[in-house]
Formats: structure tokens, sequence, C-alpha cells
């Protein structure tokens, strides 16, 4: 593991003022490479699923973390793993689908078969391998992983400190967020991949939802109370009340953003860093995998669930407000992608990204803020910092 994480060091002027990120970061290939190893492979946690998403024995999911590839499986005890989809021989990558159902896996180079647990199950000629040759001692390799409320973390660091010291308060959180525990079930997937930097992504706020989203402004969608709150390890969450606007005609089918079922009828929002998200807006409940494929290429994933209490007719609810509202055409974020495509072309000219709203101090760091502030990114700017090593220019 150790040459995952040399202590390199890349020149770029970090600003004194906590609301100043240098537009660098989001267009440096040497950066890009640099996060690889400090953050994708260093010591923090990744979500990277939920065990809904494999409920049977013989299920399986690919995925990666950074550019590294995974596979998760449901073996036929009903243990769930976590691998490295590379086969133990030579290397090449193990499974080539998304997900499916298999009992064993067989890497096509050299015909090895491993079971759902890891274990080499069979491999052509073995009486022709070195002295002593035995099977027991090439399972795949496997990274460190936690399941939590469901949410299956991962970390490619040996060092990384335990997931729930990581998450530091945010625990109950994310089961208030999910409906109190992890028992849900998978409805699907949509899925993009938009031309900009991760961090454009991690970077998305609360202010600008208003401003942006036609629909806010269409349906005349107006917010109730609500807050937002960060901590120093660069974690980030908001609840806040909705109030349902008056039929005016814009929607064919109104019942898209009712609430039905009990609990509050509220968005709230956890954003863990460095970039996985765990959202819940009126009925719709969201797990979002960001994994970045470029400097300039960032993958979402968006899972979409329902409670395993649910009736009939809150399925099909979820289901149909799910993507209407949050997908990547959603009526809360069907302009994201491309702002943030605008935010990687226009971060190739000098100079800074500067953050406003909320800023009562320019050099002095807070983690409560007002609902529609941007302030909330910050922490996880400082926090980035760190990670990556870059020295701040004095005040």
């Amino acid at each position: 593991m150790t040459s995952f994480h040399e202590p390199d060091t890349l020149a770029i002027r970090w600003p004194a003022k906590i609301n100043h990120v240098p537009k660098d970061v989001f267009v440096r290939q040497d950066v890009y490479e640099q996060e690889q190893k400090r953050i994708f492979r260093g010591m923090e946690w990744h979500g990277i699923g939920h065990v809904c998403e494999v409920p049977n024995k013989g299920d399986f999911r690919t995925t990666s973390i950074g550019e590294v590839p995974l596979l998760i499986t449901r073996d036929q005890t009903g243990a769930v793993h976590v691998f490295y989809n590379a086969c133990s021989h030579r290397g090449a990558q193990l499974e080539t689908a998304e997900s499916g159902n298999k009992k064993d896996f067989v890497c096509p180079y050299h015909r090895w078969r491993f079971d759902g647990a890891g274990r080499l199950a069979g491999t052509p000629d073995p009486e022709d391998y070195t002295p002593g040759f035995k099977r027991e001692n090439y399972p795949l390799g496997a990274p460190r992983f936690a399941i939590l409320h469901g949410i299956i973390f991962v970390t490619l660091h040996a060092d990384t400190p335990p997931l729930e010291e990581v998450l530091e308060g945010y625990v109950d959180h994310v089961a208030e967020v999910l409906g109190g525990d992890g028992n849900l079930r998978l409805l699907g997937y949509q899925k993009l991949r938009f031309k900009g930097n991760w961090k454009t992504y991690r970077d998305n706020d609360a202010y600008h939802a208003p401003l942006l989203h036609s629909a806010f402004r269409m349906l005349n969608w107006q917010g109730g109370e609500g807050r937002q709150f960060a901590n120093a390890r660069g974690h980030r969450g908001y609840v806040s009340q909705l109030s349902l606007p008056p039929d005016n005609g814009f929607l064919k089918d109104p019942s898209i953003i009712a609430h039905i079922g009990g609990g509050p009828r509220t968005s709230a929002s956890l954003m863990m860093f460095p970039v996985f998200s765990v959202i819940r807006h009126m009925n719709v409940i969201n797990l979002r995998y960001i994994n970045p494929r470029g400097v300039d290429q960032t993958d979402i994933n968006f899972a979409y669930f329902c409670r395993e209490e649910d009736d009939e007719e809150l399925v099909r609810h979820r289901i149909r407000q799910s993507s209407n509202l949050l997908g990547p055409c959603g009526m809360v974020s069907m302009e994201d992608v491309a702002v943030f495509h605008r935010l990687q072309i226009g971060c190739q000219t000098p100079g800074q990204a500067v953050f406003q709203k909320g800023v009562h101090d320019e050099y002095n760091m807070s983690y409560e803020y007002r609902q529609n502030d941007e302030t909330g990114n910050l922490p996880a700017w400082e926090r980035y910092r760190q990670v990556m090593g870059f020295d701040k220019e004095e005040a």
C-alpha cells in the first residue's frame, strides 16, 4: 500500500482567506493524479453501495474508487464482500458486467475461477505451477470495508481510522435521512458522465437552487425553515422544511411533488468527504455514488430506494417522484451538469473561486449556516487543502 501514498508536493498557492479557492485545483492534471494518491487511495472512507443492491445469493455489482476497480458480491452463505476487481494471478479485470448473478467468476485470461467469497476455486494445470502452490494462498485481494445502516463503505488505506470515528457525529444523521435505519429495497438507477472535475459536484450548494433551476421559479416553490451544518472533517448536511406550491397549471400531474405517507415533509442531504451523498427529498430516498474519471470527467450513479415496509402505493409514488425530481433530468437538478461543465471551462482562467453568501469572517471557519448560504462548502475545502498538503499563505 505504501506506493499509493508517497508524499509528493505540488506548487499550489492557497489563499489565506477561507472563502478563496484556487481555480488550478479543478483543471491541473498533476493535481488530479495527486488526488488519486492522497484522497481516493488515501485515508478516507468512500460510500460505494448498499447491501440491498445485492439482495440474493450470487448477486454482484462492479464499481470503482477513483481508478481502482471493485467487485461487490453476496456469496452462497448470504455474506456481503468487497474485492478488488482483478484476478490474483496476473491482475486482469475479473468482471466487466455492471451487475448480475453468478456462483463463480472466471478470469478469461487463464481461466482461474473464484467463488463469491473470493476463494480460488479452480485453475487449469496446477501441477505445473510453482513448487508448493496452494489455491488457498491466492484469494481475490480485498480492501477494508464496513457497513453502516446498510451502506457499504470502503477505504484503500491500511491506516484509515474506523468508519464511525471518521463520520464523527454523522452516523445518526445517515439513519435519519434513510428513514430511521438501512432497511431499504433498490428501485433502480440513473447514470451519467459529465464533462467537469469531481469537485465541481462536491461544491454543489444550496444557494444556487432557486436561482438556477427553472422549476423552482415556474412552480413558485418556496422553501420553509432550514439549516446547514458541517464539521472539520469536511462532511456537510442540511435539513429544510418544504412547503408545497399551489397548483398553477404547469404540472399535468401535481402528484409528482406530493408528499404521502408518514414522516416529515422535508428535504435532507448529507455530503460525506470526499464525495458521497445521502439524500431524502419529499418521498425520494437517493444515494449518489460520484467517481472521477479524469481531471475533466466525472461519473454520477443515482441509486433510488424504497423502505422495505412500504405499501404498493408508496413504492409507485417513490418511483414516479425519484427521477422526475432528483435524476439527471429531474425538476430540481436538470441544469446542474450544464453548469458544472461551464465551471470547468471558466476555471481555465487565472485566479480564484470566491465564496460570498453567508461569509461573515474571511479568516475564521464556522460550522453552522443558514439554509441557502454557500459557506457550508468551506470546511470541506479546508479539509481538502490539508489532505493534499497545500500550504496556506499568511494573512
